[in-house]
């Protein structure tokens, strides 16, 4: 059994375990301020549980080695500045062993200071002092200048200096205690940019020789380009090959154009293949494609430039392009023949096509005027043929220079585009662009020829024929290219054609032929047929003009065009083709109307035969909304006759409309006796009906509202025999309105005689009389309502 103690004992016993847990509770509490103290002079995070986490200290803006690098470079510069101004200002104060003795100690020991701090690990501070040496042996080339050797020449000195202190910094920078720093060797490639340039111009050497120290220095650029593995070395080497290189080919390259002699472009072409020679190297042993080909495209236009630089002051200035075209096309050639990296002949490939391209753009001025010259002829039509053709692109306009090659140049390089591209890939637009130049070539031949006129439109129309026959036969890809040269050259012939009366005549002749030829039964009439019929239609004008008949007469002879574009559209298949024919009929056919609107009796029949030729193709399948257009067209030719009489009586106008509108309501109605009375008749009788009460309210006579009456009667009776709603209501409205008409002035006349009493009393009986039998007469509205409502 448990032993319970008593109760004074127990409570003795609980009162000492109490004081014991609150002394360890003071001894733990003691020792966790202590432990918070301590790791928070210590930084670190005390536990969350522990103590609520202190805020995070501010994140610094600049790392260490930044600061370090920063106040390095700082202290260098300042260095650097300071030594530069006891040189300038403070040198002459000191003798010349003092002098000597200064500076050659600061630079020894700026350039000792390096070998020491890099034993000890400190890079960054060694890199900064050996740029403060660098700077002072620069310095101490300046001093020795001034104070030893004053009377030199400034520039020669500088020369020499210059490639000494390359030498000198190289010679630092290669030593195996100071290998580890990397700014005395890209320093030196900076300072060998300049010996050659500057003992050039210190000896008073020809542009020639300048641009020679240049591309020299540009080629040693490259050599250490393709020879150091040191990054900042090739930097310093590529910067400078770029700057040295491109001055020299500048200068080489003015050189070359203004050459007097063959000896003076002998000189400028060699100095251009040092620098194609130069890059050539660089792309052959370049590391990236995209720097290799970019270098590999360089090379080749500087090659063809140098080439050329000798035959273009040996020839007429003609010829200077043809030149540099052969040796763009035979780069061509040595790149088949030779082994080349491929990132090299790509490029070479890219030059070649620049050379070609730079041709091209040298033939556009002739191929523009040739093109758009003979548009000049709109303003004198007829006014005489010219001599040759020459005469008839040029106009007005200057003969460009030097275009005795043009045809040559561009047939070059179709003949590279049809013979030498080779991949599949580019196969089909090079055809296409062979075949555009050789059109190119073929035209602007007879006017750089100066063939006479006849002979150069004949060769146009050669031309024209050629084009269409190529673009029947040729492959998909090319066979838009050559419709659209076809129709360019046409256009220009037309325009050139407009010089002479009987040139206009036949030369539209000959074209609505030939293009009338090649759209039957060719996948070419969507566009060959609607030029066929627009050729037609300016044949017929141009033969009017001709004959001497004015224009209304003339339209008669235009309106033959619409009527040959129905019949051929009722005999093609292809539905582009068909809407094309028909597009362009409706356009000779406004052509017509315009030019028959000044003659009020022939453009009613010009509208009559327009209405005639569309309602034959209202009869062909799937064109029956034309009959609509040809009713419109027989309406507007009645109309015009009538004016042209002189008819002023409105029913005139308005009965040809309504007649066979009815007609055709009644038409509808008996195919389908569904169609509402409104859809059938209802615009028939408005175009009479309305026109003809608007005259009869105007019309002091008796006639007209007796015919109206009578007619709206009757369309009344049919309306209600036949229970037709539309007839009924317009019939009946007319009648009411026009008995109204009639019996107002009786009207008048009673309510004179009336009292003034009469009328409020006789409206007082004729409310009381609807009010007495007013649910009578609501079911005889309702009635009648229903009635309406069941005729059609």
């Amino acid at each position: 059994m448990t032993h319970l103690p008593p109760p004074a004992e127990e409570l003795r016993l609980l009162d000492a375990e109490l004081r014991q847990l609150d002394a360890r509770r003071a001894q733990l509490l003691t020792r966790r301020a202590w432990l918070v103290a301590a790791l928070q002079q210590t930084g670190r995070p005390s536990r969350p549980w522990a103590h609520p986490r202190p805020a995070a200290p501010p994140r610094p803006e600049a790392a260490a080695p930044s600061v370090q690098n920063v106040l390095l470079v700082l202290g260098g510069v300042l260095l650097t500045l300071a030594a530069a101004v006891f040189t300038l200002v403070s040198w002459g104060h000191m003798g010349i062993t003092g002098r000597a003795l200064v500076l050659g100690a600061v630079t020894l020991a700026a350039l000792g200071a390096p070998l020491v701090l890099l034993r000890r690990g400190l890079r960054s501070t060694a890199e900064s002092v050996a740029g403060l040496g660098l700077a002072l042996t620069v310095l101490d080339a300046y001093a020795l200048h001034a104070a030893a050797l004053a009377g030199t020449d400034g520039t020669g000195y500088a020369a020499a200096a210059t490639a000494a202190l390359a030498g000198l910094w190289a010679a630092y920078g290669l030593l195996p205690a100071t290998a580890a720093l990397r700014l005395p060797l890209p320093s030196a490639v900076a300072a060998a940019q300049f010996p050659l340039l500057l003992g050039a111009l210190a000896a008073g050497a020809e542009p020639s020789v300048i641009a020679a120290a240049l591309l020299v220095t540009a080629g040693l650029d490259t050599v250490v380009v393709l020879r150091v593995a040191s990054v900042s070395v090739r930097i310093a080497a590529v910067a400078g090959a770029y700057a040295a290189g491109g001055w020299g080919v500048l200068v080489a390259g003015w050189l070359s154009w203004t050459a007097g002699g063959p000896g003076a472009a002998a000189r400028a072409g060699a100095l251009l293949l040092l620098a194609a020679g130069i890059a050539l190297a660089a792309a052959w042993r370049g590391q990236g494609a995209a720097h290799s080909l970019g270098l590999s495209i360089a090379a080749g236009l500087l090659a063809v430039a140098a080439l050329g630089a000798v035959p273009r002051t040996m020839m007429p200035s003609e010829w200077v392009v043809p030149v540099h075209l052969a040796l763009g096309i035979a780069l061509l050639t040595v790149l088949r023949a030779v082994r080349l990296p491929e990132a090299v002949r790509h490029g070479g490939v890219w030059a070649s096509a620049a050379v070609q391209a730079l041709a091209l753009l040298w033939t556009l001025p002739v191929l523009a005027l040739v093109v758009l010259g003979p548009a000049g002829w709109l303003g004198r039509v007829w006014s005489g043929a010219p001599s040759d053709a020459r005469a008839a692109v040029t106009v007005d306009a200057p003969w460009p220079p030097d275009a005795g090659t043009a045809p040559l140049v561009l047939g070059a390089v179709a003949a590279v585009l049809a013979l030498v591209v080779r991949a599949e890939r580019w196969r089909p637009p090079a055809r296409v662009g062979a075949l555009g130049l050789l059109w190119a070539a073929a035209l602007v031949l007879p006017a750089i020829l100066a063939v006479p006129y006849g002979a150069g439109v004949a060769v146009l129309v050669v031309l024209t024929a050629a084009a269409l026959y190529t673009g029947r036969t040729a492959a998909p890809e090319a066979r838009l290219t050559a419709l659209l040269l076809a129709l360019v050259t046409a256009v220009d012939l037309t325009l050139v054609s407009l010089a002479s009366q009987n040139a206009t005549l036949v030369v539209l002749s000959v074209l609505t032929a030939l293009l009338g030829v090649f759209a039957w039964r060719t996948g070419l009439t969507c566009w060959t047929a609607p030029a066929a019929l627009v050729y037609a239609a300016a044949l017929a004008s141009a033969t009017g003009a001709a004959a001497d008949w004015p224009p209304a007469r003339t339209a008669l002879l235009v309106l033959a065009v619409p009527a040959a574009a129905a019949l051929l559209a009722a005999r093609l298949a292809e539905p582009a083709s068909v809407v094309a024919v028909e597009i362009t009929a409706a356009a000779t056919g406004l052509l017509a109307v315009g030019l028959a609107v000044t003659d009020p009796p022939l453009l009613a029949l010009v509208l009559a035969l327009c209405g005639v030729i569309a309602a034959g193709t209202a009869l062909r399948p799937g064109r029956r909304p034309v009959g609509y257009a040809a009713a419109a067209l027989f309406v507007l030719a009645t109309w015009v006759r009538l004016a042209a009489w002189d008819v002023s009586t409105p029913e005139a106008y308005t009965l040809p409309v309504t007649v066979p509108a009815l007609l055709v309501g009644a038409l509808r109605r008996r195919r389908d006796p569904r169609t509402s009375s409104w859809t059938a008749y209802g615009a028939g009788l408005t175009a009479t009906l309305l026109p003809s009460l608007a005259a009869a309210w105007g019309d002091p006579h008796w006639t007209r509202p007796l015919l109206l009456g009578t007619a709206a009667l009757l369309v009344t009776l049919l309306g209600a025999r036949h229970h037709l709603k539309a007839p009924l209501v317009l019939g009946g409205s007319v009648l009411a309105l026009v008995t109204l008409h009639e019996l107002a002035p009786y009207v008048v006349q009673v309510t004179g005689a009336l009292p003034r009493w009469a009328p409020p009393a006789l409206a007082g009986l004729l409310l009381l009389a609807l009010g007495a039998t007013y649910e009578q007469r609501i079911r005889d509205v309702r009635r009648v309502r229903d009635v309406l409502g069941r005729m059609n």
